[in-house]
């Protein structure tokens, strides 16, 4: 038996060193940070993360709630080889799991908003032994219509832009349009005064002449 002690000493050294030079490192965990949502709409809070170990069975995903104008802090979703919904409470039937570990997408949506759920969902990630890090945070304003974002003045301005740049286009080609036009029917006057003052020209000759003639 003592014989055996100093071997299982050098075993047990040796899973130490090797535990310790397993490479853990902390999960990164990468939110939308601030989304903004219409009441009574869906919406989907996606919530990605990036991990040194390999995406397993072990893998666990934590959604909460805090409401904005305070209280304690909610349960909302669950992943553990499977989605688990809650059973009770705001969320109940209102969320439905959306993500794919295998691409370490573990995000979900929120059915009919309401006004109430104005507050920070925090994404918690852990994927052994992969199972420190900062919790992601989305914090979500519900309102009744949806601000004019710097995108869509963006968008309205190019867009304005372009139907300015239209019309001045087709003002133009109508402008020539109608100015071709107009010397066309000038010139075609044109030619129709030229016969009928040179058939003047050639009367006033002839009785000219005959004129002449008779003196």
């Amino acid at each position: 038996m003592y014989g055996r002690s100093p071997a299982r000493a050098v075993l047990f050294l040796l899973g130490v060193q090797l535990t310790a030079l397993w490479p853990t490192v902390a999960v990164e965990i990468y939110t939308s940070r601030v989304l903004e949502a219409v009441n009574g709409t869906d919406i989907r809070l996606k919530c990605t993360f990036s991990s040194f170990a390999p995406v397993g069975d072990a893998l666990t995903v934590t959604w909460n709630f805090r409401p904005r104008d305070g209280g304690p802090e909610q349960f909302v979703f669950y992943y553990h080889m499977d989605p688990f919904q809650p059973m009770s409470g705001r969320f109940k039937d209102r969320v439905v799991w959306d993500g794919n570990p295998e691409r370490y997408d573990v995000s979900i949506i929120l059915w009919k908003l309401q006004f109430d759920d104005n507050g920070t969902y925090t994404c918690q990630v852990k994927n052994p032994p992969d199972v420190d890090g900062l919790i992601g945070e989305i914090r979500l304003s519900v309102v009744q219509t949806v601000r004019f974002s710097e995108i869509h003045f963006l968008a309205l301005a190019i867009g304005s832009a372009c139907a300015l740049m239209v019309m001045i286009v087709i003002a133009v080609v109508l402008f020539q349009h109608f100015r071709k036009k107009r010397w066309a029917g000038r010139a075609h006057k044109v030619v129709e005064i030229k016969p009928k003052e040179e058939e003047r020209l050639n009367e006033e000759k002839k009785v000219s002449v005959y004129l002449e003639d008779t003196d």
